[in-house]
């Protein structure tokens, strides 16, 4: 797995968010299957010349937004997914599909984490809270 993941260290996304994302990325479209096992921080960190820190992190992160597990002596796997394939989901229309990849590439150039940009996305989403009697 780690000859699928490269980290240009002259990008100004940070590397960890570089592992995060491509480890997402290939978890998000089935090339790491629920209950694959990733590399050790040490050794995914020393194939890609990075402080195992970098990796440290990159995995804290993907535990946080539920792409992967980590177990006890066991180490780092893919956790089950809780949605449904994406096509099973229907097909989005073509302006909201663009729409998306605009905010995609916007938080990538801003160093965003997908973890913020889903939540910003879900604030969006959620309905307007119920007026207080105040705002009336």
């Amino acid at each position: 797995m780690s000859a699928q993941i490269q980290v240009d260290l002259a990008s100004p996304v940070p590397p960890y968010e570089q592992i995060r994302s491509q480890v997402s990325k290939l978890a998000s479209t089935g090339a790491l299957a629920p209950g694959d096992r990733l590399p050790t921080i040490r050794a995914l960190a020393s194939d890609l010349g990075v402080a195992p820190g970098t990796v440290a992190r990159a995995y804290k992160e993907l535990e946080a937004d539920g792409t992967v597990t980590a177990l006890r002596r066991r180490g780092t796997v893919v956790a089950q997914r809780s949605f449904p394939p994406a096509d099973a989901q229907g097909s989005a229309p073509p302006e909201v599909r663009d729409a998306v990849g605009q905010l995609a590439a916007a938080a990538r150039r801003h160093g965003l984490s997908d973890a913020l940009v889903l939540t910003l996305l879900a604030e969006a989403l959620a309905p307007a809270a119920p007026a207080t009697r105040l705002e009336r």
